[in-house]
C-alpha cells in the first residue's frame, strides 16, 4: 500500500465522498455520477485514482462497471485500520459529514430504481418461469427441505454458483461468515443486486464469471451452493471440477436441480442441456472431483422430481467461527 498514493487521494472531497458511498453499497460508475453530480467521465478519473490508490477495485457486470472498497481484501494491519477509520461516523468534518448525509439519502432513490427494473424484468418472464414451476413442488417447500440439510451449523466461506436473482445468498448469507454471489448473466445479477442490496456493504460480493471458469483462488470456500444451475450446462463435470478447485479441505456441496426425466420440450424451449440427473451420475462426478456423495433427498410433486444431493470435500474441515461484519452506521450531519 503506497501511502502517498492514497493520501493524494483522499485529499479530494469528491475522492473521499466517493469512499465513503462504497462502504455502504457497491455503485456503478453511473450511479455515483448521479450522487455527486458530476460527468461519468470525471466519475471515471475520480475511480481511476482511488483505484491506483488501493481504495477501491473495479469489477466488470456486461456493459456496467461496479466499485467496491478494496482495504477489507487487503490483508494488512494499516488497510485495516483504515477502513475501520473511515466507517466512523467522526471520520470526517462536520461540512463533509453533511454533504455524506446528503449522499446516503441518494442512495434509496438508486435502491429504489434497482428494484423497479427488477420487477419490470421479473414481469417480462413471468410467464416462462411460471410454467417450469407448475411442473414441480413449491420453491418453498426445495428451500425448507435445503435448509434442513445444510443445517444450523455455520457455512462458513459461501460460495452460489449460477446465482440468478441472488435467492440462495438471501437465505444463506446471515449464516455465513462472506458470500459470494456468481453469474454468467450480468441481468440476473443485475436482479440479484436489487434482491441484496440491503445487506451489510463487505457481506456479499457479486462476481460475473463463466461456471467452468471460475475467477477464484483454489480452496477459499467452505459451502458451495449448485441450486437448479447444473443442468444448463453442457459439460457438468466441468463445472463440478471448478467447484473442487475452489472447495476448501472439507467444505460441504449442495446441488439441487431435477432427478432425470424425458421432457424434452424443456430442451427445446428453455435451453436446458441435460434433462436431470441419475445419483449414480452424480456421486460419479462428485468422487472425480474429491467430494463424497453424503445424502440424498428427493422432493415430488409434479411432472418433475427435485433432488437436493449433499457432498463433502475430501480433508478434514477447519473450525468455522463467524465473525460479525459491523454494519455501516449513518454519518451524523452537522446540526
Amino acid at each position: 500500500m503506497d501511502m502517498t498514493l492514497l493520501f493524494k487521494a483522499l485529499a479530494d472531497d469528491s475522492r473521499l465522498r466517493i469512499v465513503l458511498l462504497l462502504q455502504v453499497m457497491e455503485l456503478s460508475v453511473g450511479e455515483l455520477a448521479a450522487v455527486l453530480d458530476q460527468s461519468q467521465p470525471r466519475v471515471s478519473r475520480h475511480v481511476r485514482i482511488l483505484a491506483e490508490a488501493g481504495l477501491a477495485e473495479r469489477h466488470k457486470e456486461g456493459s456496467w462497471v461496479f466499485l467496491r472498497p478494496a482495504l477489507p481484501r487487503m490483508d494488512t494491519e494499516a488497510a485495516g485500520l483504515l477502513d475501520a477509520f473511515l466507517r466512523r461516523d467522526d471520520a470526517v468534518g462536520p461540512m463533509l459529514a453533511t454533504q455524506h448525509a446528503e449522499d446516503r439519502a441518494q442512495l434509496d432513490a438508486i435502491r429504489a430504481q434497482r428494484e423497479q427494473r427488477a420487477a419490470d424484468f421479473f414481469a417480462q418472464h413471468a410467464g416462462q418461469w411460471d410454467a417450469i414451476r407448475s411442473l414441480h413442488l413449491p420453491e418453498n417447500e426445495v428451500e425448507s427441505a435445503l435448509a434442513g440439510l445444510i443445517g444450523e451449523r455455520p457455512l462458513g466461506r459461501l460460495l452460489d454458483i449460477g446465482t440468478g436473482t441472488g435467492r440462495m445468498i438471501e437465505l444463506f448469507a446471515s449464516s455465513a461468515d462472506h458470500s459470494t454471489a456468481l453469474d454468467r448473466s450480468p441481468e440476473m445479477l443485475r436482479l440479484a443486486r436489487a434482491k441484496l442490496q440491503h445487506f451489510a456493504a463487505g457481506r456479499i460480493d457479486l462476481v460475473q464469471a463463466d461456471f467452468y471458469a471460475l475467477p477464484l483462488a483454489d480452496s477459499g470456500f467452505d459451502t458451495i451452493l449448485l441450486h437448479q444451475v447444473l443442468h444448463y450446462a453442457q459439460n457438468p463435470q466441468g463445472v463440478i471440477d471448478e467447484a473442487g478447485r475452489v472447495a476448501a479441505p472439507g467444505a460441504r456441496i449442495a446441488i439441487v436441480d431435477f432427478a432425470s426425466h424425458a421432457m424434452e420440450e424443456l430442451r427445446e424451449r428453455d435451453a436446458h442441456a441435460r434433462l436431470g440427473f441419475a445419483d449414480d451420475q452424480i456421486a460419479a462426478m462428485m468422487a472425480r472431483t474429491g467430494f463424497d456423495l453424503t445424502e440424498t433427498r428427493s422432493l415430488s410433486g409434479g411432472a418433475l422430481t427435485i433432488k437436493i444431493w449433499m457432498g463433502r470435500r475430501q480433508g478434514k474441515a477447519p473450525p468455522t467461527k463467524i465473525t460479525p461484519i459491523d454494519q455501516a452506521t449513518p454519518r451524523k450531519a452537522a446540526a
